[in-house]
């Protein structure tokens, strides 16, 4: 059975003037000639990836794309039209994400994260919606390292991730330091296994390796500024983590280091050198 959006060993059934067709009687598709090696049989079998052509029509190529049916792939966009955005994905006909099926206002260049799926006109196409597709992480175990594809951003939950492209996970948003966008590459730990499989995801270290490179970033930044920052036990959590890319706790804690090693004073609104 000849499968659209997947990669498939398909056998020569017969050589037409303008290609190969693949499969069997009953079933088969063209490969075109520009993509047929000199010497091929009737018989030979080839690795294949099979979509769909300007008018529609099944198609083969010996191109590999850069996504397949069910995968996640982070691809740029090429064009937007009114029936959609247009994205690259190594094929010579670009790959449509509709609108129905952006979770944003996108612009030509942008770089996404979508998944390959058939829509019900039997036709490929992409979707931003990646969330829908990934399943649980089976065998992941805390402190596992892990590289995540950035999906979405809930400013009151935190970013979430396709952990290895496939798997569910989560930053919290009390461990967001920095910001992110869609497609951006995330490297994490995994931080805690939730009951129902997903992944929650720590980027930073653990609690004592933070707690010296943020002691670090600290004084450098009063070196910066003349030995002293306006900001202390009592300040604004968001300008805390605005300033030195730390949580309100961990500025606190490598302060509070600081200050017992005798190189800081810490104020309700202020630190300096001593």
């Amino acid at each position: 059975m000849i499968k659209l959006g997947e990669t498939q060993e398909l056998a020569i059934y017969k050589t037409v003037s303008f290609g190969v067709y693949l499969g069997d009687e009953r079933e088969h598709v063209l490969l075109p000639r520009k993509e047929v090696l000199e010497g091929a049989k009737t018989g030979e079998s080839l690795s294949v990836f099979v979509y769909r052509d300007s008018d529609d029509r099944l198609i083969a190529t010996v191109k590999t794309p850069l996504v397949r049916l069910g995968e996640m792939a982070v691809l740029k966009v090429k064009q937007i039209t009114r029936i959609g955005a247009f994205l690259d994905w190594g094929l010579d006909k670009d790959l449509l994400l509709p609108y129905k099926e952006q979770t944003e206002k996108l612009h030509e260049g942008q770089t996404v994260p979508v998944v390959l799926y058939i829509d019900k006109s039997d036709r490929l196409a992409a979707t931003m919606h990646v969330y829908r597709y990934l399943t649980e992480a089976p065998g992941y175990e805390k402190d596992r390292t892990v590289e995540g594809t950035v999906i979405q951003i809930n400013p009151q939950m935190g970013v979430f991730l396709a952990v290895d492209g496939r798997y569910y996970g989560m930053i919290p948003i009390q461990e967001v330091t920095q910001k992110y966008a869609p497609g951006d590459t995330v490297h994490g730990r995994v931080a805690r296994v939730r009951e129902d499989g997903k992944l929650v995801i720590a980027v930073r270290e653990k609690a004592w390796q933070a707690m010296s490179r943020d002691s670090e970033k600290i004084l450098q930044l009063l070196g910066a500024n003349g030995g002293r920052l306006p900001y202390g036990d009592k300040s604004d959590p968001v300008k805390i983590r605005e300033v030195f890319s730390m949580s309100k706790a961990e500025f606190k804690r490598a302060a509070g280091h600081l200050l017992k090693e005798g190189k800081i004073t810490v104020g309700p609104y202020e630190i300096k050198n001593t």
